[in-house]
């Protein structure tokens, strides 16, 4: 029951997390706010990881490092598949992927169930395919490079749960501070990178007044808080998510923590008065029955 709860919220959170970042990528671009999120993170975690203490083994570390390369591929990946779009289909398939391969890498390494539990992982399944799942009017079919983008990107997702996995329950939340230092150090490489072409096309654009240069500068500074906000959120999801893994068997967390669209959707509906479609809804009530029937299990 405890891996239920923990996975559950961590999902719930992370997707919190997911909405903050589409808010600060709209003002900042998508690498450099995955790059600020990333540095928050890293912040408090590293004053959280004390506090809580733990062994710091150089294996556990060694795979917290691992576990930041993979996040950055993932990360890279989801954000290149969504681009190309449609992203009511591409998105649904991420988070899948996401969940299939570390629910079957448990289950081949001795993992073991009851027949409960099996059921209710097939309707989280389900779940996780009709939460992401937004219609669109007139969309497209994939492309063959979204679609292997989109397997790549859930693949790399459900590979940190299972690197993450390897830890020792004794490392605290040492290999999370590792994975956040590598995640934000590949991540501002990247945007370094892209920040010199850019300000070549910039240099030759025409220039902007004052009162445009100002109205850039607020928004990108809005885009920093919301970065730097949604950070100190997804060190929270990854802890709980951890934890989730930690407290039981890891084809359990994988899914319930690939519910994470439930709660973007949720904010977007409440903040941004985005509309929920019944098929959504109908993903949230199947979330929940699974995640019932997984404590219960």
């Amino acid at each position: 029951m405890l891996t239920a709860v923990l996975s559950l919220t961590g999902a719930f959170v992370f997707g919190s997390a997911d909405f903050l970042g589409g808010l600060a990528a709209k003002r900042l671009g998508a690498v450099l706010a995955t790059a600020v999120s990333g540095l928050a993170g890293l912040v408090a975690l590293a004053i959280a990881a004390p506090l809580i203490g733990g062994v710091r083994a150089p294996a556990d570390l060694w795979w917290g490092a691992a576990a930041g390369v993979a996040g950055a591929v993932a990360i890279g990946l989801l954000y290149a598949c969504l681009a190309i779009g449609p992203m009511s289909i591409l998105s649904p398939l991420t988070a899948l992927v996401s969940a299939v391969v570390p629910m079957a890498w448990g289950l081949a390494t001795g993992g073991s169930l009851g027949p409960l539990a099996y059921w209710a992982l097939g309707i989280a399944l389900v779940a996780v395919v009709l939460v992401g799942f937004v219609p669109e009017r007139g969309a497209v079919r994939p492309s063959i490079t979204g679609i292997v983008m989109g397997i790549g990107s859930g693949a790399a997702i459900g590979a940190f749960f299972i690197i993450i996995d390897q830890t020792a329950d004794e490392s605290g939340l040492w290999p999370l501070l590792v994975n956040s230092a590598v995640t934000a150090a590949i991540m501002f490489a990247v945007a370094g990178a892209l920040a010199l072409p850019a300000r070549s096309r910039a240099a030759r654009m025409p220039r902007r007044d004052d009162a445009q240069l100002d109205a850039v500068a607020a928004d990108r500074r809005t885009g920093l808080r919301i970065a730097i906000a949604c950070g100190l959120v997804n060190a929270a999801a990854n802890t709980l998510l951890l934890l989730g893994i930690r407290a039981g068997e890891l084809a359990i967390a994988a899914v319930l923590g690939a519910m994470y669209p439930a709660g973007t959707i949720l904010l977007a509906a409440l903040v941004l008065k985005e509309r929920i479609a019944p098929v959504q809804w109908a993903g949230l009530v199947l979330a929940l029955v699974a995640a019932g029937m997984l404590a219960v299990a």
